[in-house]
Parts: structure tokens; C-alpha cells; sequence
């Protein structure tokens, strides 16, 4: 047998084992609402490639590839436990049995490591949480795909937008089921005009045409107790905000930076700090989100003293394609063919998600013609000198293991360009390549989805006010 019949015998053998996998991720999903990771990413609904992909990632943050061989006994394990609600990641599992010597089998560790969501001490389920998106635009439209993957938990029943005209239910379906960015939705749509109604994988979601929040009963739908997430921008301040809560809506979360008293959170760096009868927070920008965790990461680790973010960010739907009147300063010129300076408020809005930080940070941004992903250069003064290998070998152990595991990514691959973390599902991702240490000077270069990533960071956020953000096990280690 020649070398290459070896390897492919050795991919199939894998492919073998992925499709082995594929039934047992979803059946736990499915019946007990457990989320099989791996290093962080989800395992659910994705193919067999794709699983075998995800493992082969870590080799970029541990140095080696993880083998599927290795994973697949602690996922038999888990299957025959009798697990609760959780998040179960199986590179953290293996990596901390790799390192233990007590010589237990995959299944002795993996019973003790998941203790707390097995037996007496596990999580009951609890019925969906309803959810309704006010404006279905760029991040509407991206939080309902997210919201119907993760329809376990929180069940998106309605959407609320103006009526615009004939066709109006059919266009937004066929937005919905169709992104020139994030590619095709996965699964089915189907539309019912006859009940205002777009189904999507067997969610019913109810098209409600208003003009304004106070003119909608939401319990007239079945709707109860929901979060309403606002994604107009329209109202940023908590008299604004508060005309959502109509019958039918307990919370409010603003996919913009809140003004006044309106907090804001970054899931991850203070998500916890939500009290439990708040009704209206803000999710922050895409930006804020970006950077908060890798300025929390860096000031815990070094200090920070003041720092600088300059980010060179992707058009947006609120420039115009060719030059026209527009009320802010540059953006009325051609989002297509030009670079517009323009303000960020991002590095204004870092005081209110990280208080402990008391270093001054400014900001400007540049907006370039891509249509998504954005990058943000963090250039800081740190309380302490360092080395460029020091820093990385800290990111990326902050990327793998530390409750900022789901914010931060980290990549290092010589050719990484802008298009390659479309439909990345962290709030940013370090690329070690461009990281500039010298003595007390760090320039971290982050990439960021900055409609796709920051979705996900807003349905966490919706996860954790709504009491069905579940534990992760192995717990993080940092």
C-alpha cells in the first residue's frame, strides 16, 4: 500500500467516524437541549466536512491537529449519560484528559467533568422564550437565522416592519431565504399570505405591519413575556426604548449603543452585571464588541494605560452607492469607490462595558468598499513590558480556555484576508501574523464579522436575559 492509499484510507476512516457523530450531536440537541462544541464552535447541524474541519483547526491554537479518533469516545460517553441543558465541549474534554494521570478511561473522566449537569444536579429544560425582531434589515434578518437555529431555547414569533406595498411578505421571505454575503439559509421557507406568516424550518413567524411601537397588542398574536429586539436604531435612550414595552413584551435589547442610563453589554466581558428586572439594554456596536474582550484580555494580563482604535470597517446600507445628500459629514460620497473617514463611537462606549479599565481610549474609523467583515488595530501603552510571544502565547490561551473563549478567536496563517471570517461567530479574532509587540507597546490587529459576528454576540446576550444561556462543561480553566 502506497503512502497515499494510506491517507486517503485514513480520511475515510474519519468521514466514517464524522457521519457517526453527526446522529448522536443531534439527538442530544434535540431531545435534552445539550450543544455539543468543539473548541468553542458548534458541532450542531454541521456535515460531515465540516466536523472534521473544526478539528483540524486546532491545530492553528494548540499547535496539532485533533484527531477525530480522539474525540469520539467522549461523545460516546456523553451520549449515555443523563444530561441537562448544558454546553459540552469535547476539545476541552480530551485536552484535559490528555493532561491528567489518574489513568481514567474517556468515560470515568467524562462522567466527573460533567458532573454538574448530569443526575440531581442538572438544569431542567425550559419552555422556549419568545422573541420578536422589530426591523428586519442587515442584523434582523442575520438574528432570525440564529434565532431559528436555536429554536430550543428562544423561539423568534414575530417580526414587526412597515408595510411596503405589494409583494411585501414575499420580498422579505425571499431576503431571508437568500444573502448575497452569508449565502443561502439552511433549510426551508415557505410563506403564507393568507396569515401574514413566514415559516421557516417549522417556525411560524408572524409579519405584523406598524409604523410606530405603540400601536401593536403582541398578546393579540399569543405572543407572551417576550424580548423584543430593536435592530431599527431609531430609539437609542430609555424613554425611546420603553415604547416597546407594550402587552406582550417584558425586555428590550437595542442592537446600537444605548444613550443615558440605557447599559451596555458586551456578552462576555459584563453580560453579568444585568440585573434581573432590567428592561432595556443595549447591545453596543459591532465595534465595541470587537475590542472589549481583547482590552479586557490585555488589561488583566499587562494593564493597560491608554490605547488607540482605528478601524477600517465595511460600508454599510446607511452610505449611498453613488454620491448624493446625505446628513453626516463624507458618507453622501460612494460607499463603492471610496475610503470615508468617519466618527466611531465605539471607543466612547468601552467605559460603560469595562469600568475596570480607567485607561483613555480614542478612536476613528475609515469605511472601505467590502460589505462585511471589518478589522480594528488596538494600539496600547501597557503597564508593563513584554514580549510579541508572550502576548500571543496569552491570546491564545484566552481563545481556547478562558470564559472569553466564544469573543475571541485567534488565528495565524500568513494569507488571512478579509473574506475569510465571513460568518465568524465571534466578536473578534486576533491575527497573530500582523500582532506588534515592542516593550511596553502592543498593536493588535483584530478581524470581525461585523454583521454575522456581532448576531451572535446579541442572541447571547438575549440567551442570558432570557434564563437559557446554559453552562459550559469542562468549566473554563482562566
Amino acid at each position: 500500500m502506497t503512502v497515499n492509499d494510506d491517507v486517503f484510507t485514513d480520511w475515510k476512516n474519519r468521514e466514517e467516524l464524522a457521519e457517526t457523530m453527526i446522529p448522536i450531536i443531534g439527538r442530544l440537541h434535540r431531545e435534552r437541549d445539550v450543544t455539543i462544541l468543539l473548541h468553542s464552535r458548534s458541532l450542531v447541524n454541521k456535515s460531515v466536512v465540516s466536523i472534521l474541519k473544526t478539528h483540524r483547526f486546532a491545530r492553528q491554537i494548540a499547535g496539532e491537529e485533533l484527531s477525530i479518533t480522539e474525540t469520539f469516545p467522549f461523545l460516546q460517553a456523553l451520549s449515555a449519560l443523563d444530561l441537562g441543558p448544558s454546553q459540552i465541549d469535547l476539545g476541552l474534554l480530551a485536552e484535559a484528559h490528555r493532561a491528567d494521570d489518574r489513568g481514567l478511561s474517556p468515560a470515568e473522566f467524562t462522567a466527573e467533568a460533567v458532573a454538574g449537569a448530569t443526575g440531581a444536579n442538572k438544569l431542567e429544560r425550559q419552555a422556549p422564550r419568545d422573541v420578536v425582531l422589530y426591523g428586519f434589515g442587515r442584523i434582523g434578518r442575520l438574528l432570525a437565522r440564529l434565532l431559528v437555529e436555536k429554536a430550543g431555547g428562544l423561539r423568534l414569533r414575530a417580526i414587526v416592519v412597515r408595510n411596503g406595498g405589494g409583494d411585501d411578505l414575499v420580498k422579505r421571505a425571499s431576503l431571508l431565504r437568500r444573502d448575497s454575503i452569508h449565502g443561502q439559509f439552511q433549510g426551508t421557507i415557505t410563506v403564507d399570505e393568507a396569515t401574514n406568516t413566514i415559516v421557516a424550518n417549522g417556525n411560524a413567524i408572524q409579519v405584523i405591519y406598524s409604523n410606530d411601537p405603540s400601536e401593536v397588542d403582541y398578546t393579540a398574536y399569543g405572543i407572551d413575556n417576550a424580548i423584543l429586539i430593536d435592530n431599527t436604531g431609531r430609539w437609542r435612550d430609555r424613554e425611546g426604548l420603553s415604547a416597546h414595552l407594550r402587552p406582550g413584551i417584558a425586555k428590550v435589547v437595542l442592537t446600537a449603543p444605548g444613550k443615558g442610563d440605557v447599559p451596555n453589554i458586551v456578552h462576555g466581558v459584563n453580560h453579568d452585571t444585568v440585573k434581573p428586572d432590567e428592561q432595556i439594554i443595549s447591545c453596543a456596536s459591532c465595534t465595541t464588541n470587537a475590542i472589549v474582550p481583547p482590552l479586557k484580555a490585555m488589561n488583566d494580563a499587562y494593564g493597560v494605560l491608554r490605547g488607540h482604535v482605528e478601524t477600517v470597517h465595511s460600508f454599510t446600507n446607511d452610505q449611498n452607492l453613488l454620491d448624493n445628500y446625505h446628513k453626516a459629514d463624507r458618507r453622501g460620497r460612494s460607499a463603492p469607490l471610496n475610503m470615508v473617514i468617519t466618527e466611531t463611537g465605539a471607543a466612547s462606549a468601552v467605559a460603560k462595558a469595562l469600568p475596570e479599565l480607567q485607561a483613555k481610549i480614542s478612536g476613528s474609523s475609515i469605511r472601505v468598499p467590502v460589505p462585511d467583515v471589518s478589522i480594528a488595530i488596538l494600539n496600547l501603552q501597557l503597564a508593563r513590558e513584554t514580549t510579541r510571544e508572550e502576548v500571543l502565547e496569552h491570546l491564545r490561551d484566552v481563545s481556547l480556555t478562558s470564559p472569553l473563549k466564544r469573543q475571541i478567536d485567534f488565528i495565524d496563517s500568513p494569507d488571512a484576508v478579509s473574506s475569510d471570517f465571513i460568518g465568524s461567530r465571534h466578536a473578534s479574532i486576533v491575527d497573530a501574523g500582523a500582532t506588534k509587540v515592542e516593550g511596553d507597546n502592543a498593536i493588535l490587529y483584530l478581524w470581525y464579522d461585523n454583521e454575522f459576528g456581532y448576531s451572535c454576540q446579541v442572541v447571547r446576550v438575549v440567551q442570558h436575559v432570557s434564563g437559557v444561556e446554559y453552562p459550559t462543561f469542562p468549566a473554563a480553566t482562566n
